[in-house]
């Protein structure tokens, strides 16, 4: 729990929402007054404080008075105007977390000129509670600040801690940007379920529960894919004769080159910053 300690989310968009709906909703923070969120559109401010209750700004520097966690939420592109407005404003006892993708503990911490930063990189599954955020720390931050880090983050979902930051961009390419090339799958095997002649919601009903189980059978077996492919592909089988069509469309490496675009994007937005 994080007691009394006051919240301030710099940007309320998709993901800080998600995360602000999370921290309530598990009673890891208690009242929501404790919560603040600064946010440039007044529409958006007024959505979060009718939805949670939390106290909403425009100004990022009122957000961060008397805050003693402070959430980045902002997207990359915006970052640099956002930091160079905080500069020398928040406390250096202050815990900082950010959640913008690619962007360097270092440069947030020069950016800031703030010691105790944290770097996370969370994926759209928090909203349901089954998210995976990996995360990294600056050698400033306590562990009391760990710890504080480590409970925001488990209501979320999973959380890995790392003391070398590069995993975070692998992170980014493969677990966040990764959702959306399952999303895709997801689509493209109701799509086809669709064209055999099943309705929409009984193929997207036998797609959601394939995958499921499927990922539920390797997290108790603990068995590489490949034997579980094996298993359920049969010489000159239905299931082979599909895998033979995947194979042939190169499914394995456009995956791989998708996965490292998403990397090499993620190193990118660390230099816009």
């Amino acid at each position: 729990m994080l007691g009394d300690l006051k919240i301030a989310f710099l940007g309320g968009g998709t993901m800080g929402e998600m995360i602000i709906s999370r921290l309530l909703s598990t009673k890891i923070v208690q009242k929501p007054d404790l919560v603040i969120v600064s946010d440039p559109v007044s529409e958006r401010c007024l959505h979060l404080e009718r939805e949670y209750g939390v106290r909403t700004t425009t100004s990022n520097i009122e957000a961060v008075i008397g805050a003693s966690i402070v959430i980045v939420a902002v997207k990359p592109q915006v970052l640099a105007s956002v930091m160079a407005m905080l500069k020398d404003k928040i406390s250096p006892d202050v815990l900082v977390i950010s959640i913008v993708g690619g962007v360097s503990i270092s440069s947030l911490c020069q950016g800031l000129n703030h010691p105790a930063v944290v770097r996370t990189m969370p994926n759209i599954a928090v909203q349901v509670g089954h998210g995976t955020t990996v995360w990294s720390a600056s050698s400033s931050v306590t562990e009391i600040q760990r710890s504080h880090t480590q409970v925001i983050l488990q209501a979320l979902g999973k959380e890995f801690a790392t003391q070398n930051e590069h995993y975070l961009d692998m992170a980014t390419a493969l677990s966040s940007a990764g959702t959306g090339f399952i999303f895709l799958y997801i689509e493209a095997m109701i799509d086809a379920g669709v064209q055999m002649g099943l309705t929409r919601a009984q193929a997207q009903e036998l797609t959601l529960h394939t995958i499921a189980g499927s990922v539920e059978l390797m997290f108790q077996t603990d068995e590489h894919p490949a034997v579980l492919r094996n298993k359920v592909t049969s010489p000159g089988g239905v299931t082979a004769t599909g895998l033979y069509e995947l194979e042939k469309g190169g499914m394995r490496t456009v995956i791989s080159n998708a996965v490292l675009a998403a990397l090499s994007r993620t190193q990118q937005l660390g230099k816009i910053s």
